[in-house]
């Protein structure tokens, strides 16, 4: 157990604690009340203090504001911005596809053209064969 500084007695170890309550109540005591002009003095400088504090937090949400508001028009500009390329380029699609689509009508005519001139191209060739076999049978039973 630890017995403390040589010569310290409970009676000294009292008497300091009562002397030290004595300073704090006088500290008190002494302190300025209100009407004191000292105490005036202060309470000024305290609502001065505070006045600052609340002006520097209306000023930094002043600025928040205006941030968020900055924030919000430029991302309702890229957000227009965005809309006008989509749109852009769902129009640029919509071209091609419809060029392609032309072209691919204009090749199927081809080919369907193509088709029907090859068909007309056979039949008038079967034609020609049927009509000289069919000469050729009357030359015959000419010939006997």
């Amino acid at each position: 157990m630890w017995s403390g500084p040589k010569g310290t007695s409970t009676e000294d170890r009292l008497a300091r604690a009562q002397e030290a309550k004595k300073a704090l109540l006088e500290r008190f005591r002494s302190a300025p009340k209100p009407g004191d002009p000292v105490y005036e003095e202060q309470q000024a400088k305290l609502k001065a203090v505070a006045e600052a504090r609340r002006l520097r937090e209306e000023k930094r949400a002043k600025q928040k504001a205006e941030e968020d508001a900055r924030r919000a028009e430029a991302a309702r500009l890229k957000a227009e911005r965005e809309a006008e390329e989509a749109r852009n380029a769902a129009e640029e699609k919509a071209r091609k596809a419809a060029e392609e689509a032309a072209i691919m009508a204009q090749l199927k005519a081809e080919e369907e053209e193509k088709h029907a001139a090859l068909l007309a191209e056979q039949k008038a060739t079967r034609d020609a064969r049927y009509a000289a076999r069919k000469a050729a049978k009357k030359e015959r039973r000419r010939g006997y």
